[in-house]
């Protein structure tokens, strides 16, 4: 069995975004070589997440609208991790929501999809650089 590691990195420029990477996770399979196995993709933040749905903008808008109408940004007393000078209570719970990765079947070569299926990495704390990790195994 094979193994391959790849570090995507983003710089969403503002407090949340969605980000669809299906385009770099088959990247990084196509450049694993590995043919039948299973792809982790995960965030490496605990203020982002990693997750599967449609590619539509209107349901990427109403993810947005719908967590933060879940866990509302302020005002930032409302949570006591920010009373550790840290403003981001918020972005910890949208990430519980939304999960913090997927794992998707590798077949002939391919990400192993239902229809629309695509892979987004969610920011919900951004203006700063991270990071998701792709990890392939299979032959």
């Amino acid at each position: 069995m094979k193994s391959y590691r790849k570090e995507l990195w983003f710089e969403v420029p503002a407090r949340r975004g969605f980000v669809n990477i299906t385009h770099q996770v088959q990247e990084a399979i196509n450049d694993s070589q590995i043919q039948e196995g299973l792809c982790l993709v995960n965030a490496m933040h605990i203020t982002a997440s990693v997750f599967i749905n449609d590619a539509e903008d209107g349901l990427l808008g109403d993810y947005d609208r719908w967590l933060e109408q879940l866990a509302p940004h302020g005002p930032i007393d409302q949570y006591r991790h920010n009373d550790t000078g840290e403003d981001n209570a918020d972005a910890h719970l949208k990430r519980q929501v939304m999960g913090r990765g997927v794992t998707v079947a590798v077949t002939e070569g391919q990400l192993d999809f239902g229809p629309w299926e695509q892979i987004f990495y969610g920011e919900f704390d951004g203006r700063r650089r991270k990071r998701a990790l792709v990890k392939i195994i299979g032959e």
